[in-house]
């Protein structure tokens, strides 16, 4: 039999499965959908985590106007779930909606937008304004939507009109899907015409699902729950389930089970301990190790290509870039700072997002990275509280961090790029005397325009991941992490096995005191220099790198004095 490919960037649930497409058996999330009581319910996901498709599924199952589709179903597991839940394939009338690609800075735009996704809806059902089903007003509303000369009213009147108009050909409530609804709400955000989305989307959204005599069930996917005061007001039949609840937690996104099946079917498995590090990590409800599916996909396809970025590199990050470059925000600015080092932080994680709270409220920030993929759960604090401990989730992310980081870095503190990059190259080249100076200048500006906190020798570790990410194509870099007898600082793994691999770990002792002697001051920084390379050493720090068959190792220690970094021994005079 032919091998099945993967079909990167297609969300067509069908075309996937009559072309012989790889999936990942995802149907019984219909059945979930169907038991479940709310008669319209909210899922919102990190992007790329299987949303369209899992709609799109779900149109190809319940469609009454899609002919032959009862094939897609029969090889998969909603099939063998009985009378109760087959019988319903194919029986009901379906409108599917996305706003994905409602992305504009202008509203006259955004409301043209709106007009020709409904406009097109209106022509799938054209059949409607030629019968006889439908009353000559009737008609005529159908017609003024349909060739886009309806008002605004009619036009946020428009799902609950077609559903009404459906019902009456089919004699069969409807079904309502809606992809992507709040990309033109963020959009509407950032080009400041957020009222006036707002106010069309409530009007848009409650028609349609609000007291809908005509609904059989609704499902609406984004990426976050957008304020019920601002968009679902007055929705009292709408169920959420975000990540963090535990229903629906393992339909979207890949389990570690998947994705061990994918890899096996692809002749990959033994990648498998690299592609946990870089693309698990999610925790949706109760359900650990959950896979990003964009870079799980997108990896076995270009595998030759080696581990790299896939998700992080299809999105604008520009709300965070903003937030953590502004003058007041060294506490954010810390929190990356942890983040980045494979700590966790203590955030109140907001159940719903109010944008315009998100200019006074600084703590949404990390709302908003929770939702978006950014961040994952590590546990609950505090469930009453909505206190959460959260950290990066994998590699790909914490190079995004990293990334943000350096952002700020040659923006804010107006470090230059060629001084960054020409002291990595100094590391990687074990040209460790340059390092160190270049490193010492980089601290010393840095520093001057960001305080330490008590515990400094994590500021200055984090700092070290920040500008290490300018070699985050050629290296894998780690830190915190168990190798031979200990944990080492960081470690920075190269993809060839040529390169220096690079061990550091890290000190600080206290700065020098006004009646300390200049030579003894000396011999504390060599004796603490002397330690971390014995550390180094008796606790096989490098081992990682041995087992990568890495043969050339540079065993760094590192002493902070205050914000000066020393790396090699200081001469001390012979008397």
């Amino acid at each position: 039999m032919k091998k099945k490919q993967i079909k990167i960037g297609t969300s067509d649930f069908r075309g996937i499965i009559e072309s012989n497409g790889y999936y990942v058996d995802k149907s019984l999330f219909i059945k979930e959908f169907i038991d479940n009581g709310y008669e319209t319910i909210l899922f919102p996901r990190p992007r790329r985590f299987g949303k369209t498709l899992n709609l799109s599924m779900l149109r190809y199952f319940f469609d009454v106007n899609e002919k032959n589709t009862q094939q897609l179903f029969t090889e998969l597991k909603i099939w063998q779930e009985g009378y109760e839940y087959t019988e319903k394939q194919g029986k009901y009338p379906v409108i599917f909606l996305t706003f994905k690609d409602v992305k504009t800075d202008n509203w006259t735009n955004c409301y043209q937008y709106f007009q020709n996704i409904i406009s097109k809806l209106y022509f799938n059902f054209s059949f409607l304004g030629e019968g006889k089903t439908l009353s000559e007003y009737e008609k005529t509303i159908f017609d003024n939507v349909l060739y886009k000369r309806a008002n605004q009213v009619d036009l946020e009147n428009s799902l609950i009109n077609l559903s009404e108009f459906l019902y009456k050909y089919y004699q069969q409530n409807v079904v309502i899907l809606i992809d992507e609804y709040d990309t033109p709400i963020h959009s509407a955000f950032q080009g400041d015409f957020y009222k006036e989305v707002v106010s069309f989307m409530r009007n848009f959204l409650s028609g349609a699902f609000k007291d809908n005599n005509f609904l059989y069930k609704g499902a609406i996917t984004g990426i976050l729950r957008v304020s019920r005061e601002s968009i679902f007001s007055g929705l009292n039949n709408l169920g959420v389930y975000s990540i963090l609840n535990y229903e629906f937690a393992d339909k979207f996104g890949f389990t570690e089970t998947e994705v061990k099946q994918l890899l096996t079917d692809f002749q990959l498995a033994t990648e498998f301990d690299h592609v946990k590090s870089w693309y698990d990590g999610y925790q949706f409800g109760r359900t650990t190790d959950i896979y990003n599916p964009w870079s799980i996909t997108n990896y076995v396809v270009k595998h030759e290509e080696g581990f790299k970025p896939h998700w992080v590199n299809t999105s604008s990050d520009d709300l965070i870039r903003n937030r953590i470059s502004e003058r007041e925000a060294d506490a954010i600015r810390q929190d990356f700072l942890s983040l980045i080092k494979g700590e966790t932080v203590e955030k109140t994680i907001e159940d719903c997002f109010v944008f315009q709270d998100f200019e006074t409220k600084k703590e949404l920030l990390f709302s908003l990275l929770l939702y978006s993929g950014y961040l994952t759960i590590e546990k609950c604090i505090n469930l009453n509280r909505n206190l959460y401990a959260v950290k990066v989730p994998n590699y790909e992310v914490n190079i995004l961090f990293k990334n943000i980081f350096l952002f700020w870095l040659n923006t804010q503190v107006k470090l230059q790029q060629e001084l960054l990059s020409q002291t990595t190259k100094y590391l990687i080249n074990n040209q460790i005397d340059k390092f160190e100076t270049g490193f010492k200048q980089i601290i010393g500006d840095t520093f001057s325009y960001y305080d330490t906190n008590p515990n400094p020798e994590k500021i200055y570790q984090a700092y070290l991941l920040g500008l290490l990410a300018i070699v985050g194509d050629d290296y894998l870099i780690k830190s915190n992490r168990e190798s031979g007898d200990g944990r080492y600082d960081i470690l920075l793994i190269p993809h060839d096995k040529n390169r220096y691999g690079i061990v550091m770990e890290l000190k600080q002792i206290p700065k020098q005191k006004k009646t300390e002697k200049k030579d003894v001051f000396k011999k504390r920084i060599n004796d603490k220099i002397e330690e971390a390379q014995n550390q180094i050493e008796q606790n096989l720090y490098y081992k990682e790198l041995i087992d990568n068959q890495i043969t050339k190792i540079i065993k760094l220690p590192v002493v902070f004095v205050g914000k000066e970094p020393y790396i090699l021994p200081l001469k001390i005079q012979n008397k």
